[in-house]
């Protein structure tokens, strides 16, 4: 059973930056495809970025961060991170990773078959 743990949230400032961490135990890493997905208070949760299996060299982003968010993966770490620069007071959430197996990391939250926790990311203005 796959097992993600999140780290890296916190209290910043509009405008700063924060890089969160997801490790992995429990499966073979690099056969899954890693995804960041965010929930603000009364809304729905909703896909932030996404990267290939193996070595990751296809990553997906939501509009909304788009040039100012980063996903990345460390194979050797069994670890994801997404930086995120510039930030936003409308950032702040609950973000979570998930593993999907196979290539491609959807923006489908079905497909994903494990999740983390969460970590908490407030950006004041």
């Amino acid at each position: 059973q796959v097992q993600l743990v999140e780290s890296g949230g916190g209290l910043v400032q509009a405008g700063g930056s924060l890089r969160l961490a997801c490790v992995a135990s429990g499966g073979t890493f690099s056969n899954f495809a890693m995804g960041w997905f965010r929930q603000a208070p009364g809304k729905e949760r909703e896909f932030v970025a996404g990267i290939s299996w193996s070595g990751g060299t296809i990553t997906y982003y939501a509009d909304s961060v788009k040039g100012r968010f980063t996903i990345s993966r460390d194979n050797a770490k069994n670890t994801v991170h997404l930086q995120m620069n510039s930030l936003k007071p409308e950032d702040t959430a609950v973000y979570y990773c998930a593993a999907v197996p196979g290539p491609i990391a959807t923006m489908r939250q079905s497909e994903y078959a494990h999740w983390g926790q969460g970590t908490q990311v407030t950006v004041s203005s």
